[in-house]
């Protein structure tokens, strides 16, 4: 009898069947509450909760049950560069960022009611990946960007230095916002002309809050698509939504970590000065 018999164990293709039929399941969980996870992020969700999957086969799985959404992309264009303000050079190109706090940036987009549509101005931290201001109007001015500017400056209150990136449109040139940013001590970037993908982090931000939130959703009053965009920043982007240039964990969490870890490397450096 050849050694490859006696090793070789019949499948159980029933039991096999019962498991991706849970697993499919636990899928579907996932991607309600996350509609717009494709089968990496689905994967990592799962291994978070202690499951043990791997990526080949939640991908087999999603293809086929139709758990795979093909995505159409647009540009709308929301930047009106066409001003007598001063255009500041961009500081952040082939810049490494290494903490938070670093940069911020910037950007504008429009969200649609069901009869109208209103704009939203956000700032992240580009280090993290957090969404740390953002304001709706159905105004596209200085007042919209100012108003996410004040709540960033509110929950981060940045050293001097921090570099506030964003595109040249006229709400970010113009004079109220520019002092405001060198008042706080932000240096100002800018976007080359006519560039959209300088500001790659915010616009990824815009597609995921769009995918997941925006057109899953039927707002029919500004006041409405106040209350679902800011829970959908606060408790699923920022606290529950894991990024893949995080390492797959959500932007708050990546924030704790890398405190922790900033405390611990200067707790061993103040050890060894005192020895």
């Amino acid at each position: 009898m050849p050694v490859s018999t006696y090793y070789y164990r019949p499948v159980d293709k029933t039991a096999k069947q019962r498991a991706d039929q849970e697993l499919v399941k636990e899928i579907e969980r996932v991607i309600l509450e996350f509609p717009g996870y494709g089968y990496r992020r689905v994967t990592e969700h799962l291994r978070r909760e202690g499951k043990r999957v791997n990526h080949k086969r939640v991908l087999r799985l999603m293809k086929e049950n139709g758990l795979i959404k093909r995505r159409k992309r647009r540009y709308v264009k929301t930047t009106n560069s066409k001003h007598s303000y001063r255009v500041y050079p961009n500081l952040i190109k082939d810049l490494v960022v290494k903490e938070t706090n670093q940069v911020w940036v910037s950007d504008i987009t429009y969200i649609r009611l069901l009869y109208d549509f209103v704009y939203l101005a956000a700032i992240l931290d580009r280090y993290s990946r957090k969404a740390i201001g953002y304001a709706l109007s159905r105004h596209i001015d200085s007042r919209l960007t100012l108003e996410a500017l004040h709540m960033a400056l509110t929950e981060r209150n940045p050293p001097t230095g921090c570099i506030h990136h964003s595109d040249r449109g006229v709400q970010y040139a113009c004079a109220d916002y520019v002092d405001r940013l060198k008042k706080h001590g932000l240096l100002i970037s800018m976007s080359r002309k006519g560039n959209p993908y300088d500001n790659a982090e915010i616009e990824s931000f815009f597609k995921t809050l769009k995918y997941e939130e925006v057109y899953l959703t039927e707002y029919r009053t500004l006041e409405e698509a106040q209350i679902s965009l800011e829970s959908f920043i606060k408790e699923v982007y920022n606290k529950k939504r894991l990024h893949s240039s995080l390492g797959y964990v959500p932007p708050e969490e990546f924030e704790i970590l890398y405190n922790e870890g900033r405390d611990s490397s200067q707790n061993i450096l103040t050890q060894s000065v005192q020895y």
